[in-house]
């Protein structure tokens, strides 16, 4: 139990750091339009697992992944500066297709909503109850 809460903090603590160093200090412009969604660490704390969203297509989605795997050197040393880790984990980013996914049930929510209300102003036209 104690090792859960362990993973969980140095986790909660990588995301954040993660966010702000690929905001902020990452050059690279194919990074600049993703988000650290969520991150999971090893057992080991010797990998840690980084969800990514990505705004835009297919393609912009692929490279945001490879210039993220390009910088991943440069993350690993500086997560490892500044948490001061005795381990500095290997980095592996994985594309989050939440959002994605979300956006496509909501917009399903919309069509459904607006066919309703186009049913229902048809049936007062034609005076059905």
């Amino acid at each position: 139990m104690k090792d859960n809460r362990r993973q969980d903090r140095v986790s909660a603590l990588i995301q954040r750091e993660l966010s702000e160093v690929i905001q902020r200090e990452v050059k690279d412009p194919r990074v600049a339009f993703c988000t650290v969604t969520h991150t999971e660490v090893s057992p080991d704390l010797k990998y840690v697992d980084v969800k990514v969203s990505v705004i835009g297509g297919a393609e912009q989605k692929e490279n945001t992944l490879i210039g993220l795997k390009s910088a991943a050197g440069f993350l690993r040393r500086e997560i490892s500066r500044r948490l001061s880790l005795r381990y500095s984990p290997e980095i592996r980013f994985i594309l989050d297709d939440s959002v994605d996914h979300l956006m496509k049930i909501d917009g399903l929510l919309k069509e459904i909503d607006s066919e309703d209300e186009t049913i229902e102003s048809s049936e007062q036209d034609t005076g059905l109850p």
